[in-house]
C-alpha cells in the first residue's frame, strides 16, 4: 500500500531517521502500531480481559558487515533518534558477517486483498463478550456431560510500514479474530478434553454453532477410552493434527534452517521427498488463511511459493539474508515478531492442496486403522534434523471402514520422511484454523502404533 494522509506522518518519521544515514551504512526503519483484545469466559462471568494498544519502532544499521539494532515502544521523534544513536553503536559490538546487508526491491507487486475488516475494528467490545458467553451457553447446552474450561474471543489488528535506504518503502494494515472453547468430559478414570473453533474476517463470519458442536464432539467421543493393540497400521490424521504437522514441516523447508545445517531436507531440491498426492504452498495471498499478508517483515511483497508440488521438492523459503547466503533469490519470507525483532525465514501461511474425497470417505476405505485427533508433546517429540517422530496421541479405532471405539495413551512413531513417502491420499475437508498452517485430512500407512502389549 503507498503513502496517504493516514500514514503520511508514519512515513515522515520513517524520513527523518533514513535522511541521517553515512555513505557507509544501510539503516532500516521498522514502525508498527496496533491493538488487541482478549476476552475469556468462564461459567458466564469474565474471568479475563485485556485491551491493549501498541506502537513502537526498530532501527537496523549495517555498516561494513556489521549490524547493530535497537527499538522502542514509542514513536515519539526525539525517542526515535536515540534509537537510531543506540543502533549505530551496537554496530561496534557486532561481528562481522559477510551476508550482512539490507533486502532490495525486488520487482514484485503487491497482491491486493482485503486484509482489514471494518465491521471488526468497530465492533463492540460488549458485543465481543457476549460471542464468548453465548458459545460458552451452547456448548454446555448441547450435553449434560460437558463442562466448559473457558470460551475466549481474541483479535488483533495494526498497521506498519518498513523503509530502507535500498529504496524499500512499503506500508500495510490488517486485522484477524477468533474465538475459541475448551471442553471437559469426566470419565471413570479421568478427564477428556476437546475444543472448537470459530475463525473470520469479522465476527459475522463466525460458525458459533460448529465451534460449539465440535468442542461438544471431540471431548464427549472419547469417554470409555481404552489404549489401542499395539501394531504397525493406517492412520488418519484430522485436519487439525495434519495442520500441526505441516507447521513442523514447514520449519525444516526455513531457508534459516537450510543454511545453517539445522534442515533434514537440505541439498534435496529437486528430488521426490512425499507422495505424488502432496503439494504444499506457502500462500499468504489467499485471504482464507488466518495469516495472510501482503508483505513480509522487509517490506518485500508476500507471494504464493509452492515448496513441494506432487511430492517433489521445488524449494526452500528465504528472507534476503538467507537467500544471499544460499546463493538464491528471497522468496519474500522474513517474519518479524514485530519492532523489536530482526526478520528471519519462515512460512507465512502454509496450505495443504486439498484432494477429492471427505474424510468419511477416506475411513470407509479402511479396514484396520486409527483416526488421530489429537496429539502431545509435537515439538518435543519431532527432531527437525534427523526426521525422528514420537508423539502422544488420542483418538478413535477404525475398524471395517467406520468409526468404532475410542483410543488413548497411545504413541505415534515414525520418521518425518518416512510420513511424507507414506501418505496414502490427502482429504478434500480443508481447515482454515487460527494458526500459520492448514490442512485436510490424511491417511498414511503403516505407522506404528504403540498402546497396549
Amino acid at each position: 500500500m503507498s503513502e496517504s494522509d493516514s500514514n503520511s506522518e508514519l512515513f515522515a518519521l520513517a524520513d527523518s531517521l533514513i535522511d541521517t544515514a553515512n555513505p557507509s551504512e544501510q539503516i532500516e526503519v521498522y514502525i508498527s502500531r496496533g491493538s488487541s483484545t482478549e476476552v475469556r469466559v468462564h461459567n458466564g462471568d469474565v474471568e479475563h480481559f485485556v485491551s491493549a494498544m501498541s506502537s513502537g519502532i526498530g532501527v537496523r544499521v549495517i555498516n561494513n558487515g556489521r549490524t547493530g539494532f535497537a527499538h522502542a515502544g514509542t514513536l515519539d521523534a526525539e525517542v526515535a533518534s536515540q534509537v537510531l544513536a543506540e543502533a549505530r553503536e551496537n554496530v561496534s559490538f557486532s561481528s562481522v558477517d559477510e551476508w550482512a546487508a539490507l533486502a532490495e526491491p525486488d520487482g514484485v507487486d503487491v497482491t491486493e486483498q482485503e486484509l482489514w475488516s471494518d465491521e471488526l475494528e468497530s465492533y463492540p467490545t460488549a458485543d465481543k463478550i457476549e460471542l464468548a458467553k453465548k458459545l460458552e451457553q451452547m456448548t454446555l447446552d448441547r450435553d449434560s456431560r460437558i463442562r466448559v474450561d473457558d470460551t475466549n474471543f481474541v483479535d488483533g489488528g495494526g498497521e506498519g510500514l518498513v523503509v530502507t535506504t535500498t529504496g524499500i518503502r512499503r506500508y500495510g494494515r490488517s486485522n484477524s479474530c477468533y474465538l475459541s472453547v475448551s471442553t471437559l468430559a469426566d470419565d471413570t478414570d479421568g478427564t477428556r478434553t476437546g475444543f472448537g473453533f470459530a475463525v473470520g474476517a469479522h465476527p459475522g463470519e463466525f460458525d458459533v454453532e460448529r465451534a460449539a458442536r465440535d468442542g461438544v464432539d471431540r471431548a464427549t467421543r472419547l469417554l470409555g477410552a481404552t489404549k489401542p493393540a499395539s501394531r504397525s497400521t493406517t492412520v488418519v490424521l484430522d485436519p487439525f493434527v495434519a495442520s500441526q504437522l505441516l507447521g513442523i514441516i514447514g520449519s525444516t523447508l526455513s531457508g534459516d534452517a537450510v543454511v545453517r545445517g539445522r534442515s533434514l531436507f537440505a541439498d534435496r531440491a529437486g528430488e521426490s521427498i512425499a507422495a505424488p498426492t502432496f503439494t504444499l504452498v506457502d500462500d499468504p495471498t489467499d485471504r482464507r488463511a488466518y495469516t495472510a499478508t501482503d508483505l513480509d517483515g522487509e517490506g518485500l511483497a508476500a507471494r504464493r511459493n509452492v515448496l513441494i508440488d506432487g511430492g517433489e521438492l521445488r524449494g526452500f523459503v528465504h528472507s534476503s539474508y538467507s537467500a544471499r547466503r544460499a546463493g538464491e533469490g528471497t522468496t519474500g519470507n522474513a517474519l518479524r515478531g514485530g519492532y523489536a525483532g530482526s526478520p528471519s525465514a519462515g512460512c507465512h501461511a502454509l496450505q495443504l492442496v486439498a484432494g477429492e474425497r471427505a474424510q468419511a470417505d477416506l475411513i470407509a476405505s479402511i479396514d484396520d486403522g486409527v483416526l488421530i485427533e489429537g496429539v502431545s508433546g509435537l515439538h518435543s517429540g519431532v527432531n527437525t534434523v534427523s526426521g525422528d517422530f514420537s508423539v502422544g496421541a488420542t483418538g478413535m479405532s477404525i475398524r471395517n471402514g467406520a468409526i468404532a471405539e475410542p483410543v488413548r495413551e497411545f504413541t505415534i512413531a515414525s520418521t518425518i520422511q518416512r510420513l511424507l513417502n507414506d501418505i496414502v491420499e490427502v482429504g478434500a475437508d480443508l481447515e482454515w484454523l487460527p494458526m500459520r498452517a492448514s490442512a485436510p485430512s490424511l491417511v498414511i500407512r503403516d505407522v506404528m502404533v504403540s498402546g497396549s502389549s
